[in-house]
């Protein structure tokens, strides 16, 4: 049931608020918030919105940088991270018209608002069901620094296997290199920690299937939410993210979604299962086809496959996502498609029997991206792939049944990779990108932004010496 502003207002009372608090989307996909005293939400709050100045947000400039912020009810939640009782609200942003204010389309939200409103156009479907994994590493301490003189990080948990020798609270149950999965205690030291951000974002409304230790052996951690509407799971992906770090800090810890926080250890992805449904029926089952998989399910493979390169710069949008996307970590790095083969991009899983639960999941996300872009993005292509019937088989890329990691040089030659870089994503993003403007749902001069701002980025982290530089050539 929707929450209207009266309910709300009895949450503010029961709960004793102080302040409301609004978190709002950048480009990049960070929250950022503005807060008003809790007596200061009232209707005109609903109509008029929190006028504030968006040319900071990192979009791409408008007529008016003038905005206003539009809580979204439903989304009420008591913030259990701020000292002062406050209730935490995400919402839309509009820009200032006369005579009505109208969706800003370049905010994340709206896009993603829009790319839902495009394919139920398109008569294909009317929900897209995901189903996002969170991937992430639990420090005890982390400290870097990037200055003319010196780059350095460092990161210390106490159950990896390299702190066996520590004298600090040492009781002698570490994790040897890459065998963190499912590792039970004592040497999962983080259990309790993540069974908190569990219940914590239970509070949040975020439905979680289960939690368990990664493969990590250095603090790595998963929690798999239930499957849920896009837009629904977009909000969601924002509150988990925030609930991980701050749990994490609350415990006295630090936790990290980065792609390859670690060299030489498992990195952390954020796979994407998706199915679509119309009038509540699956779109993507049919039993006398692979894997049960109807024609429609085939050809929305066939666009992610189509639109992976490009994809990439959206769904991998860091520098630090293609030191994940290398062979030997479970990372995907060709294009292709199988049945329960976790080496393929897109993995279909084989427990999913049944009608309502049939999918597949697109593994080379990670947690940098912004959720609204990614999920928009990677719909966008899939229904490209639906439009033009691309069959996945007849292009060559699968099913490939088998561990792409095994394959001889010579056969490897024949695959299509994902982009090594993401200066080589941001070059397939900028020249295949139709698929994402069409039915206006991603802003041209969005586009254009979002690659300014890549490649700006890129070219300032390229220029930095890196240490591992001074091991191999500081004596030449």
């Amino acid at each position: 049931m929707s929450k209207t502003l009266q309910d709300v207002l009895a949450m503010i009372s029961e709960n004793g608020i102080k302040m409301v608090d609004f978190k709002l989307t950048d480009i990049d996909g960070r929250w950022r918030h503005l807060s008003i005293p809790a007596e200061r939400l009232s209707e005109k709050t609903m109509t008029q919105g929190i006028g504030f100045d968006g040319s900071n947000y990192g979009y791409a400039p408008v007529e008016n940088s003038d905005m206003v912020f539009v809580p979204v009810l439903d989304s009420a939640v008591v913030d259990r991270y701020a000292e002062v009782p406050t209730l935490s609200m995400i919402g839309d942003v509009k820009v200032i018209q006369i005579p009505e204010n109208k969706p800003f389309d370049q905010y994340p939200r709206n896009v993603a608002i829009r790319a839902l409103e495009y394919m139920k156009e398109t008569g294909v479907a009317d929900e897209m069901i995901i189903g996002p994994e969170y991937e992430f590493y639990i420090f005890n301490t982390v400290s870097y620094e990037v200055l003319p003189n010196s780059v350095s990080y460092e990161v210390f948990v106490k159950q990896s296997h390299y702190a066996s020798n520590s004298y600090d609270n040492n009781n002698g149950y570490q994790i040897q290199h890459g065998k963190g999965y499912h590792m039970a205690l004592p040497m999962d030291a983080c259990n309790d920690l993540r069974s908190n951000m569990c219940l914590a974002m239970e509070d949040w409304g975020i439905q979680v299937k289960y939690h368990h230790p990664e493969v990590g052996g250095c603090g790595q951690m998963e929690i798999e939410v239930e499957l849920g509407d896009m837009l629904k799971l977009a909000d969601d992906t924002m509150s988990a993210k925030y609930v991980i770090k701050n749990e994490a800090v609350k415990d006295g810890r630090t936790a990290t979604l980065m792609p390859k926080p670690l060299g030489n250890e498992a990195g952390n992805g954020m796979h994407v299962h998706m199915l679509l449904k119309k009038d509540g029926q699956p779109v993507f089952y049919d039993p006398d086809n692979y894997a049960q998989l109807s024609d429609t399910a085939m050809w929305f493979i066939g666009g992610l496959l189509t639109h992976a390169r490009s994809l990439c710069a959206i769904t991998n949008p860091s520098t630090n996502s293609y030191k994940r996307l290398v062979p030997g970590f479970e990372a995907p790095v060709t294009i292709g498609y199988a049945m329960a083969n976790r080496s393929a991009v897109i993995r279909i899983p084989a427990y999913a029997k049944t009608p309502d639960t049939k999918r597949f999941e697109l593994r080379n996300p990670d947690a940098t991206c912004n959720p609204y872009y990614a999920y928009a993005a990677i719909l966008m292509a899939g229904l490209d792939g639906i439009k033009n019937k691309i069959d996945p088989h007849e292009k060559g890329w699968g099913p490939y049944d088998f561990n792409l990691f095994d394959l001889s040089e010579e056969e490897k030659k024949k695959i299509t990779g994902l982009p090594s870089s993401l200066s080589e994503a941001i070059d397939e993003l900028e020249k295949d990108h139709d698929y994402l403007t069409a039915g206006g749902v991603f802003p041209e001069r969005l586009i254009d932004q979002y690659i300014k701002r890549l490649r700006k980025e890129n070219e300032e982290i390229s220029k930095i010496p890196h240490p591992a530089e001074f091991s191999k050539y500081y004596d030449l």
